[in-house]
């Protein structure tokens, strides 16, 4: 008998089903997840944060600073300020005028005297980091030191002013004590403001001296006075780090060693740290920033703190002696080591020793007499060749000497393979280097074509420290480079590579860590902010979903009994979370088309609700943006489940997690 028209189309509808179910299982890339044999533990600092100073990440960033040069100590001791040009006032020292002068003091050695002899309402203007940012209705803690000598300076009026002048706070302060005093105030914004200066207006007749005159947000990560910018923090602890390497990176090196990073200069009060030119002011004619210093109010001391808020490990890196190679290379001979080595142990102390020692007291006299419970260290940054063998060799033997229980992190050079890099794995292995620390700045072949890089090293030799990496969209250096959505998507395929190596990859970090957006010298970064705002790129969201999900046992992931390595595009690693009592599936589709899978639990059960984040989208070239910065985010769904397979369907350029219970 004949089907009606109605009726062939129905068929025709459940055939067409029925058909495309045949054709997806049978070109299903089945996952096959051995959950009964762990092949190693995930190690708590497998994902963690690296946080050099660059991009202005620190002074007018982390550290919640607003004033530039507060102290007058830059090389140019008045960059960052501007005062009136014209009449009555002149650049005759007797006429209404700042001006720096120096005294006896080798750390904070300049201070700004303030003339007024030519009416009231002499005014002084800093600009801030690019502006300082305020908002409606907050509070800002003003401080400075004043010596008022003849008492004739009768106020001083501290203003915030937006880019037309107009008042947005003020506070007027009366300087009435002879000597050196320190004077606060609070000012309140009436607007919110991305670039809003500090002007200061004298009224008297005479001179006044003035130096550390500083500018918080009341409101800090914490509540610590004077401390970090709780927004900049707040995402950084959304990562969930397993550790916190600082402060660098080549900032270690110093271009000079006298340029280098010397960690007992940033102890003790603010006021008597010294200030340091950045290694980046110059560094790159693209983006040269000759107003680039180091304040050091974020400091070890604050670093460690930091570690601690977040439940992290701290990392700290020393001098190993050798200044920046790229740079002067200068070096220091081997007989004249001792001054180094004996830094490294001091910083041990000052993490972990007790209240009785010379630098345990240190940080008790800081706020802090319980230990850091310091475990790693860092030995150098990017040295390379013999000359960084054999000053690691000199560390090694003093440091294991006297602490055989921190772990010493070597460095294996700049680039992660060439002549250099396979010296310095061949000698540090002789040295029984425990961990060695590698580097990636490469195009996005190069991290889909390494997922596969540590599958062949030696499981008895060195652990890895995948310390500094990110994809460049244009090339190493390059201005022009992008956090698009290919970066992130390649560098979470590279990521799970890392990840199904856990029994030799330690730690890993993206670099760098954030970036200034008026005031960069280097991209991509993983986080960008202004003064008011923080942008979460879309590495920061990959890294935040490894990060979030790292569970504590490793699992073999397999198709076909091979690790899933980029067959078809596709990139998976598998974690328990013996927590949790979940396995946590990584996905990565690197491919223009949808690909279907199946997950086998392999006689576990797949238990309800199944969790499905997904990151996705089909321009590559894609970013979010501070006029969009939640152009892309993860979205996450649940399913219910009740057999020992689950099956779903990869958008094209994705990362997906998959989590779900077992029974």
């Amino acid at each position: 008998m004949a089907l009606s028209v109605l009726s062939r189309n129905t068929a025709l509808f459940i055939f067409s089903i029925l058909f495309t179910s045949i054709v997806f299982a049978k070109d299903d890339m089945v996952l096959d997840i051995d959950s009964a044999k762990p092949v190693a533990k995930i190690q708590p600092t497998m994902y963690g944060i690296f946080f050099e100073d660059i991009n202005f990440s620190a002074d007018g960033g982390l550290y919640a600073e607003m004033v530039k040069n507060r102290s007058f100590e830059f090389d140019q001791p008045l960059m960052g300020w501007t005062q009136p040009a014209t009449a009555p006032y002149s650049s005759n020292l007797n006429s209404g005028i700042a001006h720096t002068m120096s005294y006896a003091n080798n750390v904070n050695k300049n201070i700004l005297r303030v003339n007024v002899f030519n009416g009231n309402n002499y005014s002084i203007v800093n600009e801030g980091f690019r502006g300082m940012g305020v908002v409606k209705g907050k509070e800002y803690l003003l401080s400075f030191y004043a010596a008022n000598p003849d008492v004739n300076i009768k106020t001083i009026t501290f203003r915030l002013i937006d880019p037309k002048d107009n008042v947005i706070a003020t506070a007027d302060i009366d300087p009435q004590v002879k000597d050196w005093n320190q004077y606060a105030a609070t000012l309140i914004a009436t607007k919110t403001e991305e670039k809003a200066r500090l002007k200061i207006t004298f009224k008297g007749h005479g001179a006044i001296d003035l130096d550390m005159i500083s500018l918080f947000p009341k409101d800090t990560w914490n509540g610590r006075t004077k401390g970090l910018r709780k927004d900049l923090v707040e995402v950084i602890a959304d990562l969930k780090p397993g550790f916190l390497r600082f402060p660098g990176g080549c900032i270690i090196e110093g271009r000079t060693l006298a340029q280098r990073y010397q960690w007992k200069q940033t102890l003790g009060a603010i006021e008597q740290r010294s200030t340091m030119v950045s290694r980046w002011n110059t560094e790159f004619s693209h983006k040269l920033t000759p107003d680039y210093f180091q304040s050091f109010g974020l400091g070890f001391y604050e670093y460690f703190q930091l570690a601690e808020d977040l439940g992290a490990e701290p990392i700290p890196v020393v001098s190993c002696g050798i200044a920046c190679q790229f740079n002067t290379g200068e070096v220091v001979p081997l007989s004249e080591m001792d001054p180094y080595i004996q830094d490294a142990l001091d910083l041990i102390e000052f993490a972990n020793g007790s209240t009785d020692t010379p630098w345990g007291m240190v940080r008790a006299s800081m706020g802090h007499p319980e230990k850091f419970n310091l475990k790693y260290l860092g030995i150098g940054n990017e040295q390379w060749g013999p000359q960084y063998i054999e000053r690691f060799e000199l560390f090694q033997k003093a440091l294991k000497e006297k602490h055989p229980e921190i772990v010493l992190i070597s460095g294996s050079g700049p680039f992660p393979d060439g002549e250099l890099f396979d010296y310095a794995h061949k000698e540090l292995k002789k040295l029984g280097a425990e961990i060695i620390d590698e580097h990636y700045y490469k195009d996005m072949a190069w991290f889909k074509q390494n997922a596969t890089r540590y599958d062949s090293y030696d499981r008895n030799g060195p652990k890895i420290f995948a310390g500094e990496y990110a994809a460049q969209s244009v090339a190493t250096v390059s201005p022009k480079n992008k956090n698009s959505w290919e970066t992130a998507l390649v560098e979470a395929a590279f990521m799970t590579g890392l990840e199904r190596n856990a029994d030799i990859v330690y730690m890993t970090s993206y670099a760098p860590l954030m970036a200034h957006v008026d005031a960069w010298q280097w991209s991509p970064n993983m986080i960008w902010f202004n003064n008011l705002e923080v942008l979460r790129t879309l590495n920061y969201q990959v890294q935040k979903l490894f990060s979030n999900n790292k569970g504590t046992d490793l699992l073999r992931v397999s198709t076909k009994n091979e690790a899933i390595t980029g067959q078809e595009g596709i990139y998976a690693s598998a974690v328990k979370d013996s927590i949790n009592k979940s396995i946590i599936v990584k996905l990565v589709n690197t491919k223009g088309s949808e690909r279907t899978i199946k997950i086998n639990a392999k006689n576990r059960m797949v238990a309800s609700p199944v969790s499905i984040t997904t990151l996705a989208n089909d321009k590559l070239d894609m970013e979010n943006t501070f006029a969009n910065p939640a152009a892309l985010l993860p979205k996450t769904e649940t399913r219910k489940s009740n057999a020992d397979q689950l099956g779903l369907v990869l958008p094209k350029n994705s990362v997906v997690i998959v989590k779900f219970a077992i029974e």
